[in-house]
């Protein structure tokens, strides 16, 4: 540290004169201490008359005016030596030794007024920065230049000294120049490996086991597999460091030809060194029983896998058919071949009359089928109901007996079935037989002449008739009329729809039951020209179901429209039957309403005592004309229906539980 000065005393900054008589001699006598006297006396009033100088204000540049016992002093600043007036000038402090102002490992480096620190090469300062003053405790420490890798190049590795770092070879190398270890520093320095090095390659060989690369070592060579030798098999490394040259020479192995294979010739041959393949095939007629097709040639110059077996083709005895004669030399093998002829009494119905043996081992599978003879054929369904057919002639004369099983079964009435069995004998070339079969019926009809042993099976299906009508009840109650129906059976044919429709008395000459053209005639609206009220699938409708005419609720697709005061109205009952594309349907007259006012005094209905020989002529009349209404414009049997209810009796609204049987009209089938 730089010591500073104290103040220079008033002695010292005036001069410090000595004694002025010293030295003086006698012979100035009184006269010079006179004069001496009058001096001091005149500077002495000088002195009293001059301002005293501001000390402060004359201190060096690099200088700081201080107080001490109550005067002022000029001191230099730190880093500066001098009085602190006229001069200060810089103060070298790396003089006294790096080590000692900055500590070990160090440079250190002067500046005006100041200094800094710097660590040697091989060491950091321990606050990481390239300068420091050691006023805070830093230090240079060692840097570990190792932690660098690759920096002493291939085969050496790095060892930290302090400061530095030095480069040694691996073990089983050396320095080119003889060194023990070396430092790169830009130079190239390579390690060589000690001894004879690597030793030499040996094509389509190998080294066996551990070896040394110093002189007197051995390497050990094997041949790859599918090579062989008969040569030497080692190298030596010489005292010279080189590798003796190895006089091992490895060569492929060679299979040679194929072996042949009885009754199998190859083909296809790789080649035939190692791993070289040869396929066989046996010959024709014969086929694999055994063994590998391909054989491939091993590291030993063998061929591995000519084990194949292939015996002859037998297909051994040929298939037998039912009813036929084989025409055959009892020979199975490939190609032989096997015919077939139908015994009497039976004809052939297949592609061809012979059969082979095949490559497969197997006869080959033919369509031969012997059939007897037919007792008849040609057989003829017409009017749904009758059969004909065409017997084969075995005399003009001669009768047959035919055997008849019928069975009878619908798919919409699981209970339903209807059989029966019956005999019919015959001499006409062309016999005709019809049944007594139910409508709507899937039939089965098994036809066999027992002195031919022969049958045939004929299917047969029914159309739907006119569905029968349910049981209807029309009541009063309260101010609405209520209709009730039972389900009716589906004995005809499946039931699909019922359907409740109101028609002016007006129009019942314009309504059709059984044309489709009805069907759009109505609307869902109180149109007056008549109406849908309610429609219903069979399958929702069940015994005791009513309906209340005009309630003003939707049934299916149709308005149950009020009815209009002072109208009459027929009321009729539609039921109609679809399957098998064929749709009919069946009308009734369900009820007559006449006068209706506001409190419904009157209502007429049909009744069963006074109309029953009514209905039943107009039944009568109208299946005596069913053939002619399939054929021409139908007329209008539900108008006429309506006809019959002026017949009826009007009943007093007072009497409930009016019940009615109604007339059923004319059904006709819609095809």
């Amino acid at each position: 540290m730089r010591r500073r000065r104290g103040p220079r005393s008033t002695q010292e900054r005036r001069g410090g004169g000595g004694d002025m008589s010293a030295g003086g001699g006698g012979a100035l006598g009184p006269l010079l201490l006179l004069l001496a006297l009058l001096l001091c006396a005149g500077r002495r009033r000088a002195v009293v008359n001059r301002s005293v100088p501001d000390v402060c204000a004359t201190c060096h540049i690099h200088a700081t005016c201080h107080q001490t016992e109550g005067k002022s002093v000029c001191i230099c600043n730190y880093g500066f030596v001098g009085n602190g007036r006229t001069h200060c000038q810089d103060k070298d402090e790396c003089q006294i030794g790096a080590s000692k102002i900055c500590g070990n490992h160090t440079l250190c480096h002067n500046t005006h007024g100041s200094f800094y620190c710097v660590c040697l090469d091989g060491y950091r300062a321990s606050n990481n920065n390239k300068t420091f003053i050691p006023n805070d405790g830093t230090n240079c420490t060692d840097i570990d230049e190792c932690e660098k890798s690759g920096l002493c190049g291939h085969n050496a590795r790095c060892v930290n000294t302090e400061g530095s770092y030095k480069c040694y070879c691996n073990d089983g190398y050396k320095l080119e120049n003889g060194e023990h270890s070396f430092h790169p520093d830009g130079n190239i320095v390579s390690c060589k490996e000690i001894g004879c090095g690597s030793p030499p390659e040996m094509k389509h060989g190998y080294i066996v086991g551990n070896y040394s690369l110093l002189p007197g070592s051995v390497v050990h060579y094997e041949c790859k597999e599918g090579f062989y030798s008969n040569e030497g098999k080692f190298s030596y490394c010489t005292a010279n460091e080189t590798w003796e040259p190895v006089t091992l020479s490895c060569k492929g192995v060679d299979c040679g030809l194929p072996p042949s294979v009885l009754n199998a010739h190859p083909t296809s041959v790789s080649g035939t060194t190692y791993r070289s393949e040869v396929t066989y095939h046996c010959v024709h007629g014969y086929f694999i029983a055994s063994g590998n097709q391909t054989a491939v040639c091993n590291a030993k110059g063998q061929w591995d896998g000519t084990d194949l077996v292939c015996k002859e083709i037998d297909c051994g005895k040929p298939l037998m058919i039912p009813h036929t004669e084989m025409i055959w030399d009892n020979s199975t093998t490939l190609w032989s071949r096997v015919y077939y002829q139908c015994k009497e009494g039976y004809y052939f119905n297949g592609d061809r009359n012979f059969s082979e043996c095949t490559i497969d081992q197997l006869w080959e599978n033919i369509t031969y089928i012997c059939k007897v003879k037919e007792a008849f054929n040609n057989v003829l369904i017409f009017n749904d109901t009758c059969l004909k057919w065409r017997r084969n002639v075995r005399g003009a004369d001669v009768e047959d007996r035919y055997s008849f099983h019928v069975q009878g079964q619908r798919w919409y009435q699981k209970e339903f079935f209807h059989e029966m069995t019956f005999n019919l004998t015959t001499h006409k070339q062309a016999p005709e037989v019809c049944f007594d079969l139910q409508p709507g019926t899937n039939y089965s009809v098994n036809i066999s002449m027992v002195a031919l042993n022969f049958s045939l099976l004929v299917s047969m299906t029914t159309q739907i008739a006119d569905p029968p009508f349910p049981d209807v009840e029309f009541v009063v109650k309260g101010s609405a009329p209520l209709l009730r129906l039972r389900k009716a059976e589906d004995r005809n044919g499946p039931i699909s729809l019922y359907q409740v429709i109101v028609l002016p008395l007006g129009l019942q000459s314009t309504f059709i039951c059984d044309s489709f053209a009805a069907a759009t005639f109505f609307s869902n609206t109180t149109d007056i020209k008549g109406y849908v009220a309610a429609e219903f699938q069979a399958k929702d409708v069940a015994d005791n179901m009513s309906i209340a005419l005009g309630d003003r609720h939707y049934y299916g697709k149709f308005y149950n429209a009020p009815l209009k005061l002072g109208e009459e109205y027929c009321v009729f009952l539609r039921i109609i039957s679809e399957w098998n594309k064929v749709t009919t349907q069946s009308c009734a007259v369900w009820a007559q309403i006449k006068n209706l006012s506001p409190t419904l005094q009157y209502m007429t209905a049909v009744g069963v005592g006074s109309v029953a020989a009514v209905c039943l002529i107009l039944i009568l009349s109208f299946s005596a004309a069913r053939s002619y209404l399939h054929s021409t414009v139908h007329s209008p049997p539900a108008a006429l229906a309506c006809e019959a209810v002026h017949l009826s009796a009007t009943m007093d609204v007072a009497q409930t539980g009016i019940t009615s049987s109604f007339l059923e009209t004319e059904n006709v089938s819609l095809l």
